[in-house]
């Protein structure tokens, strides 16, 4: 294999991939990536066996052929390579030789046949998605996943496709975030679930203009997002039937600024306790109180004007849940629909039900 392309050609596409490429692996191939040159193109692709991804750049090829090398050393070296610099790649017996201006450095390397990739992935069906949109759809959810829960099935998103919408739905069982899209052509019902790492890796690479071809299969998800190619495995269970769980109409809705009321739960949370992050919410008419206390006996009470006209109530929720809740939601204005001191509360903005939180309460 030999080719030749500028240090930027080379970096942009490895940068794209390097992501889901591990320092540490079971297989000593999974540290590197794989290189495959031919008719004038350079596929360079990565994996954790997880997710794989597939970044193609144009180079001149005056041998075609696939190999591996470790994917950090590649990075750093082509980084550390002055900018516009023309660089040429060759592999030379067991290694692979990188020469750029006076600099010259050899890799090692590990044969193509050893590398895993993903060829098909017998999609059932495939969506064409605006990249702003579907990125905007894992932005509103993304922070409600669980982190390593034994219930395996909560750690990734479930995409659900019903008629005309997408839908993005996840949850730690504690709190739950749910943003939908509008498909220009309707797809078929279905459910699958992304793990963590596949979700945040599309997140990363997902920009604002364009659009997605989503494929969707019985064990992968797949999406072409310019020259990148990601796929990843899905999650084998039963998502929760999450419906249940989103109060349909809660009957006390208290509205409040956003900002405002963002500011006041950051300051009453400083005296919050520091492991359990708990802060009570009194309301009555016009105004809601947020007290939070610790235990080494100190206590912090801020007030906020709102437009509430029920009954009292207090209640207690983990107020990082309320604060990434509160971020996520645009416009000004943010409406939250209480049933009782028990139950979870609605957050969305007022008149937008595309996208909403649950947040469940805490005994304080």
């Amino acid at each position: 294999m030999k080719l030749t392309a500028t240090r930027e050609d080379l970096l942009a596409p490895l940068q794209s991939v390097i992501g889901v490429v591990e320092r540490r692996q079971t297989m000593p191939v999974l540290a590197n990536v794989l290189l495959s040159a031919r008719d004038g193109r350079l596929a360079i692709t990565g994996t954790d066996l997880e997710v794989e991804l597939v970044a193609a750049a144009k180079v001149g090829v005056e041998q075609p052929g696939d190999i591996t090398v470790p994917g950090r050393k590649l990075v750093d070296i082509f980084r550390a390579l002055p900018d516009g610099v023309s660089v040429t790649l060759s592999t030379e017996g067991e290694r692979v030789v990188v020469r750029a201006g006076r600099s010259r450095f050899t890799l090692s390397t590990l044969p193509a046949a050893e590398f895993p990739v993903v060829e098909e992935i017998n999609a059932s069906q495939t969506l064409s998605v605006l990249q702003g949109e579907f990125r905007r759809l894992i932005d509103k959810t993304h922070f409600s996943m669980a982190q390593q829960d034994v219930r395996y099935y909560l750690n990734g998103l479930l995409l659900e496709t019903q008629e005309s919408v997408l839908r993005a739905v996840a949850t730690d069982g504690h709190r739950l975030a749910l943003s939908e899209m509008t498909l220009s052509t309707p797809g078929r019902a279905g459910q699958v679930i992304v793990p963590r790492k596949g979700v945040l890796e599309l997140q990363r690479i997902l920009g604002a203009e364009g659009t997605v071809e989503l494929a969707i299969g019985t064990n992968h998800v797949r999406a072409q997002i310019g020259d990148i190619r990601f796929t990843s495995k899905l999650i084998d269970g039963r998502f929760p039937e999450y419906g249940r769980v989103i109060p349909s109409t809660p009957p006390k809705l208290v509205q409040a600024d956003r900002d405002l009321l963002r500011q006041a739960l950051q300051r009453t949370a400083i005296l919050s306790n520091e492991k359990y992050r708990g802060v009570r919410l009194g309301v009555k008419t016009d105004l809601l109180t947020i007290q939070a206390h610790n235990p080494e006996q100190e206590e912090a009470e801020d007030q906020v004007e709102v437009v509430y006209a029920g009954d009292e109530v207090e209640i207690g929720f983990n107020v990082n849940y309320l604060l990434d809740a509160l971020s996520a939601i645009e416009g000004d204005k943010v409406e939250i629909g209480l049933s009782d001191s028990n139950s979870s509360c609605l957050i969305h903005a007022p008149g937008l039900t595309q996208t909403r939180y649950v947040v469940m309460p805490m005994r304080l």
